[in-house]
């Protein structure tokens, strides 16, 4: 499995990036053999849409694991529907950020990003739960 990391530069020794849309490259790496290839982010420039477009560029390189420092709810979407693990609160360089995920240290990237709550089941609940208040009233008077 392939472990994509957001870098500031094309090395293992670069520091991450933390931001994942933005960052200048993804290095993607096989932690068994710590090959890698350094790839550019052609969307970290871009005036819109650059968390989903990195998505689909990491998801087209074939990598299972983003080890990063955060995603935004775009991105993350984009992610999981590609299958691809999202792991955030990297930090150091590339080669530290692999050695985190493979410890365990990281946090996982859709845990604490509140996406699932924002437009889950506690805002959906409170919205029906209202909804359905609204449509009892007029049904005694009928």
């Amino acid at each position: 499995m392939k472990i994509c990391v957001t870098s500031t530069g094309s090395g293992l020794d670069s520091p991450v990036d933390t931001r994942f849309g933005r960052c200048s490259y993804f290095v993607i790496v096989d932690p068994e053999t710590m090959e890698y290839a350094a790839v550019p982010n052609q969307s970290a420039g871009a005036s819109a849409g650059a968390g989903t477009q990195a998505a689909q560029t990491v998801a087209a390189k074939g990598a299972g694991v983003v080890v990063t420092g955060h995603v935004g709810p775009n991105a993350i979407q984009t992610l999981e529907a590609a299958g691809i693990r999202i792991m955030t609160g990297a930090s150091g360089t590339v080669s530290d950020a692999i050695e985190q995920y493979r410890d365990g240290k990281l946090d996982s990237g859709t845990a604490g990003s509140g996406a699932g709550t924002v437009s889950g089941a506690s805002t959906g609940g409170a919205g029906a739960g209202r909804g359905m208040r609204v449509q009892a009233a007029p049904g005694p008077e009928n």
